[in-house]
């Protein structure tokens, strides 16, 4: 991270001004056997996609709140960053009923009904695949994304001082997330342009440091694992080999 990468956006503006080509983010869920590979490239263009859906079509604004009801997935990274792009504050797991809009994965769209504004829902399929009924209420994130502009401008320049990110009761502002995830980095001994395996959920800083922020703040990049306790050490070991690990997050 250097002077001027002071947001989660601007630590993935350099990233992608870097190496564009390099994986960012490899997700895998060991439930289904999935596995999704994103360059630094095709993930900031899901996430322009996503912030200009965000500010344009949700007519979201900065400081507005945003209730963030996903798993971790390479999606939820997405939208974390595409937050971080328009300056909403991203409540990880936050109360429906008192945000301005609510992004829901398929398990919380009951919970997600209590919100007054606007519904997205998003089906987890791979390849970021359609639901295949929509549900009542809420649109699509996989029909109304792929048409957005591939280039995001914000309409308003985003103050890095101003709160970015609710998890675990904690806010953390654009500039204290990059500046937190950095020292993560450094204290738990992730090497230069680290590749981190972790399987930690999406509910706590922890989990979203290490399988998001602390990798992208240190130039590396992340292999994302759902359902990580299917795998036995040996499976663990092998695709630690496989992805070039190197640094795992302990699990507990």
């Amino acid at each position: 991270m250097n002077a001027i990468d002071r947001t989660p956006a601007d630590l993935l503006g350099s990233a992608l001004a870097a190496d564009p080509a390099r994986p960012l983010v490899t997700f895998y869920d060991d439930a289904t056997g999935e596995r999704v590979e994103l360059s630094v490239a095709t993930f900031a263009n899901w996430v322009a996609k996503t912030a200009n859906y965000l500010q344009g079509d949700l007519a979201a604004e900065p400081g507005d709140r945003l209730a963030l009801l996903l798993p971790a997935h390479w999606q939820t990274a997405v939208w974390l960053l595409a937050c971080a792009s328009v300056g909403v504050v991203a409540e990880v797991g936050g109360d429906p009923g008192a945000a301005d809009l609510v992004v829901s994965g398929p398990d919380a769209l009951d919970a997600a009904r209590a919100c007054s504004g606007e519904r997205v829902a998003l089906a987890l399929r791979p390849l970021g695949g359609r639901f295949p009924q929509p549900p009542a209420g809420f649109a699509d994130f996989a029909v109304e994304v792929p048409g957005q502009g591939d280039r995001f401008v914000p309409f308003a320049p985003v103050d890095p001082r101003a709160p970015a990110l609710v998890v675990g009761g904690e806010e953390l502002t654009g500039a204290g997330i990059g500046e937190r995830a950095l020292a993560d980095a450094a204290a738990a001994g992730m090497p230069p342009a680290p590749r981190v395996l972790s399987g930690l959920a999406y509910d706590s800083w922890r989990g979203l440091s290490a399988g998001l922020y602390a990798p992208l703040a240190a130039g590396g990049s992340v292999v994302l694992c759902r359902h990580l306790d299917r795998l036995d050490g040996a499976a663990l070991a092998g695709r630690e080999a496989a992805e070039k690990v190197t640094f795992t997050v302990p699990r507990s």
